[in-house]
């Protein structure tokens, strides 16, 4: 059963007929699939597809089931590598435009990592904080729908979903169906670990390093670098990375004092620091800390305990600190304008010298960027507040789960076919296995500490030398251009067996007429002619239009069929591709090896996905 809310939302932003005529029904399962050159309708769900992407966008529900299952799935691009990765949202009122936006974050994120993964981003219509039960059954519905997609989207956790919730999906799809998994799985797990949070903490202890190169900008000519015993951070969001990287900084910087913290139900603040492991307890505890914390400890004490609560969570933007860390799911923390609804309004701000974005706050959306720029060119031009943008700083936990697909998954630790879908079974299956998890879940915790370390360090560096070497412009377009640099540098090394999409093919000695059938089942222009497994020549559409216009439906294939074919090898390059679709006048052709079709390449794929190099800035 579709739920409500999306239910509601597609009927009245999708044109009349949409989904009629698009509709894609299997078994139970309804999908709706749109891409890039979807632009109506793409625009008509607030998308706004641009030459990054999205590839495609996905509405899809189980029409059969009790519970209402159902949501979004995007795969922005796929340049950096197949799949994309991404996490499950997981909230009442998201929707396609969101979890684009997130999806691009997605692909910035893993360029700015290089990482050889696409970005994706999906989001479950559900309510938060449903018993565990039912929670699961959404989960386990959703992962049965996503399935369809598991070669170019794997899956990880985000807001309103966890590692566990992995874990199920791994169950239903296979052990390599998604990523985060807990440690029965081998998993490297974002929640438990804090994966992204070490990253933020990466990115401020590099920042301040390397800073004061910022000097030689107007705005931060008398940039002050206190002493680390005098380094004050503030928290907006006390869950899965703030939590985290309160913890990770009094590991590692000891005299570090988190002044502030917010979550949904207000704000802690103390000049003199928090008690940061007494409020990381409360939060695995309870979840949500700030309340918590002043019934128990705050209101008992009165006027005599030092620290400062307040419901209005919003208001922690108010006070002094050497750093903010945004780790809560809001894209506009900072505005210009009311209207913008943002946390805080760049005048009311309190005094920072750094924001470290722990939180996705990138948005392709247009109007979101101009906001964006607007907040920038106030708190970065004019106040000197350094800016380290989301996915160059909290990519740590997309690194800590790519370790799950870099550091593969031995052949005889793959959940048996029979097995998935059944969970007592293959919950019995991983307890044989559990050492051999085990360690291979060692392995990757090491290697992805390394590299998110290695990275996100490196990261920073390159940000403030752009921002050094030029007074005009600003984070978020210096950060967006580390990212596309990345994502041209790899498409440039992709070859045509990279890209390459499924061909069909058909025996020699078929008709006109079951090529007809084929090219219109398959929804391809072309087909392979195959004499004993090997290419000897192509049928297109036009090819069958012809023969139907001369009534010539039962004439062997022999006679319709262009002979002389035009392939390429799957070393090609993108640039060697292109040319020599143009350099024939084609639009497709087969991508062959040995005489054995390989797949094929299109000047529509080329164009919908690998245009990057129109991006690059002179």
């Amino acid at each position: 059963m579709i739920p409500k809310q999306m239910d509601t939302y597609l009927k009245e932003h999708l044109p009349v007929g949409t989904l009629e005529n698009r509709l894609i029904k299997e078994e139970g399962r309804r999908y709706l699939e749109f891409r890039n050159i979807d632009e109506l309708l793409l625009s008509s769900l607030g998308i706004v597809s641009d030459k990054v992407g999205p590839n495609l966008v996905i509405c899809l529900w189980d029409e059969d089931s009790i519970e209402e299952i159902g949501g979004y799935l995007v795969v922005d691009n796929l340049s950096m590598g197949q799949p994309s990765m991404g996490g499950i949202r997981m909230l009442p009122n998201v929707i396609p435009a969101d979890i684009h936006n997130l999806a691009r974050g997605m692909t910035l994120k893993n360029a700015a990592a290089n990482l050889p993964y696409g970005g994706g981003k999906a989001g479950i219509v559900a309510e938060r904080g449903l018993p565990l039960e039912e929670h699961a059954k959404i989960v386990r519905g959703f992962a049965r729908l996503i399935k369809k997609y598991r070669e170019i989207y794997i899956p990880g956790p985000d807001v309103g979903t966890n590692d566990s919730d992995m874990m199920t999906i791994a169950i239903e799809n296979g052990i390599d169906s998604a990523v985060s998994k807990p440690l029965p799985m081998g998993g490297n797990r974002i929640d438990e670990l804090g994966g992204a949070a070490g990253g933020v903490v990466t990115a401020l202890q590099t920042l301040i390093e390397i800073m004061p190169r910022l000097r030689v900008l107007p705005q931060f000519s008398k940039l002050e670098i206190p002493k680390i015993e005098n380094l004050t951070i503030l928290i907006q969001g006390f869950g899965a990375v703030g939590a985290h990287a309160a913890r990770i900084f009094k590991e590692r910087i000891h005299w570090v004092k988190i002044t502030g913290i917010s979550d949904l139900e207000g704000y802690l603040y103390d000049e003199n620091g928090l008690p940061v492991e007494e409020l990381y307890e409360y939060w695995k505890e309870k979840g949500l800390v700030t309340k918590n914390y002043y019934m128990d400890k705050i209101l008992s004490e009165g006027h005599e305990h030092p620290v400062k609560f307040s419901t209005n969570s919003n208001n922690l933007l108010l006070e002094d600190g050497f750093c903010f860390i945004p780790a809560a799911p809001i894209f506009n923390y900072l505005g210009v304008w009311k209207n913008e609804n943002p946390s805080m309004t760049v005048e009311r701000m309190g005094q920072w010298s750094l924001i470290v974005e722990g939180a996705n706050t990138y948005s392709p959306d247009p109007n979101r960027k101009a906001a964006r720029i607007r907040m920038e060119q106030i708190v970065y031009k004019e106040k000197g507040v350094m800016i380290a943008n989301d996915y160059l700083v909290n990519s740590g936990g997309v690194i800590f789960a790519a370790q799950e697909k870099i550091i593969s998954t031995p052949e005889h630790l793959q959940i048996p076919e029979n097995m998935l879908g059944n969970r007592e079974v293959v919950l019995s299956w991983l307890e044989d296995h559990k050492e051999e998890f085990a360690e291979l879940s060692e392995r990757r915790l090491i290697a992805g500490e390394e590299y998110r370390k290695k990275v996100i360090h490196h990261n920073m560096i390159e940000l403030v030398d752009i921002l050094a070497a030029n007074p005009d412009i600003l984070p978020c377009i210096a950060a967006e251009k580390i990212s596309l640099q990345r994502l041209v540098a790899k498409e440039q090394e992709l070859t045509a067996k990279d890209i390459m999409e499924s061909l069909p093919t058909i025996d020699i000695n078929s008709t006109a007429q079951e090529a007809a059938t084929l090219i219109i089942r398959e929804n391809s222009g072309i087909i392979a002619v195959l004499e004993e497994k090997k290419l000897i020549g192509v049928v297109t559409d036009w090819d069958i239009t012809k023969a139907m216009a001369e009534n010539a439906c039962d004439v062997n294939l022999k006679e319709i069929m262009t002979k002389n074919v035009i392939t390429a090898p799957p070393d090609y390059t993108i640039i060697d591709l292109v040319r020599k679709l143009e350099q024939h006048r084609i639009s497709a052709m087969p991508v062959v090896e040995d005489g054995k079709v390989l797949g094929k390449i299109s000047s529509d794929l080329i164009t919908q996905r690998y245009i990057l190099h129109n991006l690059r800035e002179s």
